[in-house]
């Protein structure tokens, strides 16, 4: 698909770039810094990450602000936000003021990951949604490439402070939504939105659906590269380069992926992500080698992007006009278990960081239950196999 200058299709892509690296610059020293500046263990960052993620949970709240500010002027704000809580976290000295920088960070974060979404399925059209969402995965993963590589060159080869970092990483989505603001038009909205909180019967499969996939994504986030900081000690520097290969190839896959959901279908992309993932899970829980570990955090990753159909899967079945209000609501059903998976699984990490991974294997085989109930060809009637509403 091509894409025209001063698109909605650009413009979404640009708000990707500059959020996915300042993103990538906090992911890539969020561990390091926490331990080595902070003296944080596995419960607080657990803490942490449940903090993080209530502004997710709250992400339905984000209909409310739209009753005020029109959804594309909200997705600049909410940039520009997360790119301020960015810089903010070079400043902070204790858990206090970490967890604070954090919240903030977050709530721009969540609320454009919302409205990104929403705008993505009013805009893009449903036979070129997966392939885009494919795009928006690659080209967040090409940010994230310069945001690690950011960090690696100044951390590793000038010993730049964490401070200064910080500073750096986040300007980029305060200046992306400034030029953003200035350089776009205001695009029409194709169907208008309703403006109230929407839950739909009919809609079921996909909201367990994103429950499930937001518990997951925990193990994953929170957990995943704790261990190979803890337990391989990898560097600042190993991390970067780590998070750089892992980009690097979700460039080039990412697309790809897209495309194939297309042909295949969402059901039996799911079914296969699923089944990925409970091996997967398991790798971790046995891992004793740094290189195995490394290979499951590439491959892990790269399956989490099948969740393309998922949203391809609600952009049909789904009417245009709650296409705003149901992001903000499966962001919400997506950060449930975000709240308190972090705090619970950062205590059950204290006695066996095994058991943590087998419990995410025991997530995706109940998503792979779930998934099996996804029809073949999703349409608004046709929602699911079993358990059919109106």
């Amino acid at each position: 698909m091509k894409i025209a200058r001063k698109s909605p299709e650009l413009l979404i892509l640009i708000m990707t770039i500059g959020a996915g690296i300042s993103w990538a610059v906090w992911l890539n020293l969020l561990n390091n810094f926490a331990i080595e500046k902070i003296d944080f263990n596995g419960a607080e960052m657990g803490i942490l990450q449940s903090l993080r993620e209530v502004p997710g949970f709250l992400a339905f709240t984000v209909i409310f602000v739209l009753a005020f500010v029109r959804e594309q002027k909200l997705a600049y704000i909410s940039i520009a936000l997360m790119g301020f809580g960015v810089m903010v976290t070079g400043l902070v000295e204790i858990n206090m003021t970490f967890y604070l920088a954090t919240i903030v960070m977050s709530i721009g974060f969540h609320y454009f990951e919302t409205i990104s979404s929403s705008l993505t399925l009013q805009w893009i059209d449903k036979d070129k949604t997966a392939e885009f969402l494919g795009r928006v995965i690659a080209t967040r993963s090409a940010a994230s490439i310069a945001g690690f590589a950011l960090v690696w060159i100044m951390f590793e080869q000038f010993n730049i402070d964490y401070f200064w970092l910080y500073i750096v990483g986040g300007s980029f989505a305060v200046i992306g939504a400034l030029f953003c603001w200035q350089h776009f038009p205001f695009f029409p909205q194709k169907v208008t939105q309703t403006k109230k909180i929407v839950l739909r019967k009919r809609y079921w499969l996909y909201y367990a659906l994103q429950f499930m996939g937001g518990a997951r994504r925990q193990i994953f986030v929170v957990f995943a590269a704790f261990l190979m900081v803890e337990k391989f000690e990898f560097s600042v520097g190993e991390i970067s380069l780590l998070l750089l290969a892992n980009a690097a190839i979700n460039v080039v896959l990412a697309p790809k992926i897209g495309r194939l959901i297309h042909k295949f279908g969402e059901r039996n992309s799911l079914i296969f992500e699923y089944i990925g993932l409970v091996f997967i899970f398991i790798g971790y829980a046995v891992v004793e080698s740094s290189t195995f570990a490394v290979f499951l955090y590439i491959a892990d990753h790269l399956f989490f992007s099948i969740a393309i159909a998922l949203k391809t899967y609600f952009q049909k079945i789904a009417d245009p006009a709650d296409f705003a209000s149901s992001a903000g609501v499966s962001f919400s059903i997506n950060h449930i278990a975000a709240v308190f998976i972090p705090v619970v699984f950062g205590l059950i990490w204290l006695y066996s960081p095994s058991l943590v991974f087998l419990a995410g294997a025991g997530m995706a085989i109940l998503s792979l239950l779930l998934a099996l109930n996804m029809p073949a060809k999703p349409a608004a009637g046709n929602e699911v196999l079993l358990g059919k509403f109106s």
